[in-house]
């Protein structure tokens, strides 16, 4: 009998975007995890980006949460997970008896599966019988909710991946995709190989990686989407670009959507003017759009995270509407999610709106009917608090208790520092989460382990209506929990029936079948419908290939999903057709003034996630960007006073953080870029969130993330540093710091205000470093003010500090191989007293491809070394690009910058 002895791989789905990739987890002889794309899942086709790749590197049990703590006296305390919940059940109870259901609230995260989202709508609304759950889906997508519901009566994305490889034009809106969506926009760059004729459009205020393989780029000024799309609209109507029949048969409103449109963009000059682009770019977008009938417009949180958000949704589906471009293959609105289940949580509810199955909270007939089937002792009647107004009445003193599931809002959430006041008003805190550490957990009285990706076992659902099965293949950490049965566990405490779940399998069926439930109210089905899916049994949801909703159920007993909705020309709405929604471009609620005189852009970088809980552990994403930065025009901070390279301060009316100041090329005068992911546990003083502005879309609730007034000033100091150490350091004395993970070591970036008298013993007592036998090398250069030093265990570097009133100190990337080093070399210790490395080529430069960990020294030697001329022919030789791509526009630039370095050394 032959038996294979290889192991056995898991099929899984990634962790971090909306993309929603296939995953094989194979365990390894060493104990890890080997990582590699799934070929069978129709989402990535074997692809993974940098972010995926290194998912094995993020699954160690550093820093996890792994026991109920409760705090006492400001100190948390390891208690049973039956004493945690008999606290905080006991608390609600009490709340609710003496204040009402309302002074009770859940906020939760598209990180959560399906399966968790939907037990924790259910017991809320159904149960509790409040709609105070709102989700941090609220803070990228209830946009795009909003302008489907009104224009299609229900939240329906109706195009699939595939559409954006059968377009003849993909125009991308407010998504930076190449970083965002790597595996998404290495699909349109395969395709714009094989067909060169499809035209990519790209509408950005900044010149964004995304740009690079577009054929056009509209540059248009922060918040002037609805001029851009009104004037499209008016455009298409004007010269005649418009499918009467299908208009008539099959849309309500074109008219007045038309005259609202032309009132302020008839013209297109006065466009252009509004939106700062040339004429000439405008009118190639509006006269492509107009000869091309396979159309796809993909929009993602650029569109979304506005005042005008839902406004700028419909502004694209208008387009769309006019000359029939969806419901076919190869065109249609696409809306992007940002997060892994952001779609799962819309299916069951999970904003503070909406009901389970896409019915809506405010419909009576819609509450009756759910909650006949959850055979629920109460409904709650009317919308909850969305995110903002959710944290204002925590501090207000309205709602008294507060359970956070899988998400950071002290981090995340705009003008983070009054979520942080709330929370520090609020009688009742609870966390359940996989960190011990984040920011919010800092302000948690409760603290609940959960399981973490890898652990956990249920469904998600991708920005194309794909349901896939995450299943999990390490063992359960700990005392961690699935979310799901924590919830369970309360609500039993709680008194509620119906929470008798043994299985995501079970609970899984119950979604299903209440997705089929009297699916007719008023002869109108809704598109969300599962029901095929009810009814297996655990070896069916175990062995569930992905499959895009909605789902029928064949004769033969096979699945059929539907790859795109609306061919049939029915919309969601009573009558069936359509909605074209009339609006008015509006201007962001805060503008710029003399104070404030910049407009702040916040965004993803290319190799972190959210709140870096997870990509910050995996050094593999740590170098190609390792501290937050704020991108202007080389303009503006001569006008500011700050220069590339040094730290400035970011303030606004709601707050202040610092950053490095960059001039990476992309950006318009006027703006300014920060990324989002810093936090406290990574950065002394580096989150954003508590820079944003707290307006939000009257209809979505979602935050205006892209356009907040700030100022931008020095941050002075007397000297920069930076310090490798293989254990982990206190550096609150420190005026600034970041931190950021190696392989064998933890890299700290360091700026200091004070006057150090004894560099030796400040060194000394800052890395802990004791006793005077400490084999310790060091120089000073006190005139200088440079000091250098290195702490080393049995010739192996264990810890060392570099300090200097310059920026221009020792490569990062030489000093990182030293420390994989069993034993340092004598050539190895000159080259730490000297600051640099001894022998050639060991500095490789800053890292550029993270997937092959390829620096940029060692990219542009190879350019010069063996005249590299192409993207194509550096893949070749370094592999650099040859994995997700999102790489390669800055191999591109890399090339013509050694070129053009090549040819001026040679002219001199």
């Amino acid at each position: 009998m032959n038996l294979s002895l290889e192991p056995l791989s898991v099929r899984t789905t990634c962790a971090y975007c909306g993309v929603g990739c296939g995953v094989k987890a194979t365990p390894k002889g060493d104990g890890g995890i080997d990582i590699a794309g799934d070929s069978n899942h129709p989402a990535n086709f074997g692809k993974l980006c940098v972010k995926g790749s290194a998912l094995g590197e993020t699954l160690g049990l550093e820093g996890r949460l792994l026991h109920p703590q409760v705090r006492e006296d400001g100190a948390l305390r390891q208690v049973s997970w039956d004493a945690a919940l008999d606290r905080v059940a006991g608390q609600w109870q009490d709340i609710i008896a003496e204040h009402g259901p309302d002074a009770v609230a859940f906020y939760v995260s598209g990180q959560l599966l399906t399966e968790d989202y939907y037990v924790a709508n259910k017991l809320m609304k159904g149960y509790v019988g409040s709609a105070n759950i709102d989700t941090n889906s609220r803070l990228c997508m209830s946009s795009a909710v909003a302008g489907h519901k009104r224009a299609f009566g229900e939240d329906l994305v109706p195009v699939s991946y595939e559409d954006l490889e059968l377009a003849d034009m993909v125009v991308l809106v407010g998504s930076n995709t190449a970083w965002c969506h790597p595996i998404l926009f290495q699909r349109i760059a395969r395709i714009k190989e094989t067909r060169p004729h499809v035209k990519l459009v790209v509408i950005d205020p900044r010149r964004t990686a995304t740009c690079e393989l577009a054929d056009l780029h509209l540059s248009v000024k922060q918040g002037t989407d609805v001029w851009l799309f009104n004037g499209l609209l008016s455009y298409l109507a004007r010269n005649g670009a418009v499918d009467a029949d299908f208009v008539a048969r099959h849309t309500n409103g074109m008219a007045e959507a038309v005259a609202a449109a032309d009132v302020d963009c008839a013209d297109p000059a006065a466009v252009a003017r509004k939106c700062r682009i040339e004429l000439p770019v405008l009118m190639e977008f509006y006269e492509s759009f107009a000869a091309t009938a396979k159309v796809v417009t993909a929009f993602s949180m650029g569109v979304n995270q506005s005042s005008a958000g839902t406004d700028k949704v419909n502004s694209i589906i208008n387009c769309h509407l006019l000359g029939g471009r969806i419901g076919q293959p190869g065109m249609g609105p696409f809306s992007i999610t940002g997060q892994p289940n952001a779609m799962g949580g819309r299916e069951v509810g999970g904003l503070a709106n909406m009901l389970a199955a896409h019915m809506d909270l405010e419909r009576g007939e819609h509450r009756e009917l759910v909650q006949t089937f959850w055979e629920s002792p109460r409904m709650a009647d009317k919308a909850g608090l969305k995110a903002v107004d959710l944290f204002r009445a925590i501090e207000d003193g309205k709602v008294k208790a507060v359970w956070i599931i899988a998400t950071n809002p002290l981090v995340s959430l705009p003008d983070a520092d009054q979520a942080r006041r709330a929370l520090e008003k609020c009688e009742l805190v609870v966390a359940t989460d996989i960190m011990q550490n984040t920011d919010t957990n800092a302000c948690a009285h409760v603290l609940l382990p959960a399981l973490g990706w890898g652990e956990k076992d249920g469904t998600v659902t991708n920005s194309e209506r794909r349901i896939s099965r995450q299943r999990a293949f390490l063992p359960a950490p700990g005392e961690a929990l699935p979310d799901w049965q924590i919830l369970c566990r309360f609500a039993q405490r709680m008194g509620y029936a119906g929470f008798d779940f043994n299985s995501a399998h079970e609970i899984f069926d119950e979604h299903a079948r209440l997705s089929g439930y009297r699916n007719a109210v008023d002869d109108v089905p809704r598109a969300f419908n599962i029901g095929a899916l009810a009814g297996m049994d655990g070896k069916a949801y175990d062995a569930l290939e992905p499959v895009q909703w909605p789902v029928t159920r064949l004769d033969s007993g096979d699945l059929l999903g539907q790859a795109r909705l609306f061919g049939d020309g029915r919309y969601a709405h009573a009558d069936g057709k359509a909605r074209f929604i009339a609006v008015t471009p509006r201007l962001p609620v805060n503008t710029i003034c003399e104070d404030y005189p910049l407009a702040l852009n916040t965004g993803r970088v290319r190799d972190h996630w959210h709140t870096m809980t997870r990509t910050g552990k995996a050094p593999k994403l740590a170098d190609h960007i390792a501290e937050s930065f704020v991108d202007m025009h080389p303009q503006d901070a001569l006008l500011h006073g700050v220069r590339a390279g040094e730290l400035a301060r970011i303030s606004t009316a709601w707050g202040s953080m610092v950053a490095r100041v960059q001039h990476g090329g992309g950006i318009a005068r006027g703006s300014v870029f920060i990324p989002i992911h810093w936090n406290g546990q990574t950065a002394s003083d580096a989150r954003v969130g508590a820079l944003v502005n707290p307006v939000v879309d009257p209809v979505s609730g979602e935050p205006e993330f892209k356009h907040t007034p700030v100022r931008v000033e020095q941050f002075r100091l007397n000297w920069h540093g930076f310090i490798l150490s293989r254990s982990e350091l206190n550096l609150d004395s420190v005026a600034h710091w970041t931190r950021i993970q190696g392989r064998d070591f933890a890299r700290y970036e360091l700026a200091g205000r004070q006057n150090i008298a004894d560099f030796a013993s400040w060194a000394r007592d800052l890395l802990g470093v004791q006793g005077e036998q400490a084999d310790w090398l060091e120089y000073e250069d006190r005139s200088a003010g440079v000091y250098r030093a290195v702490h080393l265990v049995d010739d192996q570097i264990d810890q060392c500090i570099f300090l200097s009133p310059r920026q221009d100190m020792p490569s990062r990337a030489w000093l990182a191989g030293l420390f994989s080093k069993e034993q340092l070399s004598e050539i190895d210790r000159v080259g730490l007293l000297v600051g640099q490395p001894v022998e050639k080529g060991a500095d490789t430069g800053p890292t550029v491809c993270s997937c092959f960990g390829v620096g940029r020294n060692t990219i542009c030697n190879a350019i010069v070394q063996q005249d590299l001329q192409t993207v194509a022919q550096v893949t070749s030789c370094l592999k650099a690009g040859g994995n997700c791509g999102s790489c390669v526009p800055e191999i591109k630039k890399l090339l013509v910058e050694t070129r053009v370095a090549v040819a001026e050394e040679r002219a001199a």
